[in-house]
């Protein structure tokens, strides 16, 4: 049975579809993927959404499918998924004993559920009830010696598996320790897939910025006619004509760069990585996690305030050295959930030990920042200088080799995942990569910049 056949078949996936018309297209994107005969019409939408003058002459090893928001692509994801889990025997390529993989990896927990609550939804259904044998929460274990495991995107803990199939999904923002790891899950994975005839590589997504290896993907194939690699792109509403055009109409008003990559499915051309990971890594003194307080030191502390609920509340104390270095000697962060007031209790008690006084951050509730260092015999100024400004200033230190960093994981994570986003008319800005988080890096970058050029022009005059 092919997986047009088990869509069109009620006691298979037919009964997901409730308006099989709406996924016209989707038909003709897993009729293409397994090398499936197109009608004419399906060859004309096929040679449309991606760019290719002929139709697919067999099934592609490893497909790139960029899908605009709400297009289906988590669905999908979980059909095929379950499709080549449940209705392939690949008993022939798994030795005695060895079970088999087909993975759904995702870019975090929260993405992983969503897939994850779509391929338990679909085992649910009658067909597929007897083939379950062992349901845990991250992996489903099938009868025919085929496991369905749900995983984030960590490319360490991908090797040694028989993969058959792997499932990547919104692979363009998958992040570890700071960086894009699709390249070096891409090199876990295909060795693995290469055991197992007919296996099938997907990466599916919504296009962001203009690296990696799905933008890479994109700018090498798409429109190529290799055989064995597809490159498939659409708009939202080629995939999900139900999404109502005026809602992108109106995401197109308000931010237009980032609505054509949400909805249109096109890269973004205004980011670009903020700081190299060479650059970041040459910063860090391996094995130095602080450096203790000297007497004959003055050093400057810089605090990224946080209510306890959502991000964390992090402190850095840094120095500049006669020869010119700038030396980040501390970092600390108080993780959610916690109590403002004993974060700063315990960021005062190390101010104490090197000898600070006063501390600069940023304007976060400066108000109830401000007293309740007070309360503990601190002064806070805000600083003149927002996130962005900061950023900016420490970039040419980092690139320059004047910093030293601590050795702190989140830290370097944080540093590597910051990104430059290009406004036309004024000054750049940086921030966090969606979804993480730049607590530690904004403290260290803000603590560096001031021992850099502290002067009452730049930073809060202090009495």
């Amino acid at each position: 049975m092919n997986i047009i056949e088990a869509v069109e078949d009620k006691a298979l996936f037919g009964s997901l579809f409730k308006d099989p018309s709406t996924w016209c297209n989707w038909r003709v994107f897993l009729k293409s993927v397994f090398g499936l005969e197109l009608t004419v019409e399906e060859t004309e939408t096929f040679k449309r959404l991606t760019a290719r003058s002929v139709a697919p002459a067999g099934p592609f090893s490893e497909v790139f499918a960029l899908v605009g928001r709400r297009g289906g692509k988590s669905f999908i994801s979980a059909l095929i998924a379950v499709f080549l889990a449940c209705c392939r025997d690949w008993t022939p390529f798994l030795a005695p004993g060895e079970f088999g993989y087909v993975m759904v990896i995702a870019s975090d927990r929260q993405q992983a559920r969503v897939v994850l609550h779509y391929v338990k939804g679909i085992l649910k259904l009658p067909v597929f009830k007897a083939l379950v044998a062992v349901d845990n929460k991250w992996e489903i274990g099938l009868r025919n010696r085929i496991i369905i495991a749900i995983k984030t995107s960590d490319y360490r803990s991908l090797r040694g598996f028989t993969v058959c199939a792997a499932v990547l999904d919104e692979l363009a923002f998958w992040t570890a320790t700071g960086e894009n790891p699709a390249q070096e899950i891409l090199t876990a994975l295909r060795p693995a897939l290469a055991t197992t005839p007919g296996s099938l590589l997907l990466g599916i997504s919504t296009p962001y910025s203009r690296i990696g290896p799905l933008y890479e993907s994109y700018h090498e194939k798409y429109g190529q006619e290799d055989p064995h690699v597809l490159v498939w792109r659409a708009p939202t509403r080629d995939m999900n004509p139900t999404v109502p055009q005026d809602v992108i109409d109106c995401a197109l008003a308000r931010d237009y760069t980032a609505a054509r990559a949400e909805w249109l499915a096109e890269f973004r051309d205004d980011l670009e990585a903020f700081l190299s990971a060479a650059a970041i890594e040459s910063a860090v003194v391996k094995g130095r996690t602080f450096i203790p307080p000297s007497s004959d030191i003055e050093y400057r502390a810089f605090v990224d305030p946080s209510g306890g609920r959502a991000d964390s509340f992090t402190m850095a104390i840094a120095h500049r050295t006669p020869e010119g270095r700038i030396i980040v000697d501390n970092v600390l962060e108080k993780k959610p959930p916690f109590q403002p007031s004993n974060a700063v209790y315990e960021f005062s008690q190390t101010l104490g030990w090197y000898g600070i006084n006063y501390v600069f951050g940023d304007r976060y509730a400066a108000e109830w920042v401000a007293q309740t260092f007070r309360s503990r015999g601190v002064t806070y100024w805000p600083s003149k200088l927002n996130k962005s400004e900061i950023y900016l200033e420490f970039e040419p230190l980092v690139a320059q080799g004047s910093v030293e960093l601590p050795d702190n994981d989140r830290l370097v994570e944080q540093l590597k995942g910051l990104e430059r986003r290009t406004r036309s008319g004024g000054k750049d800005s940086v921030d966090h990569f969606p979804g993480r988080h730049d607590d530690l890096a904004n403290a260290a970058a803000g603590a560096a910049v001031l021992a850099n050029l502290y002067r009452p022009s730049v930073w809060t005059a202090i009495p």
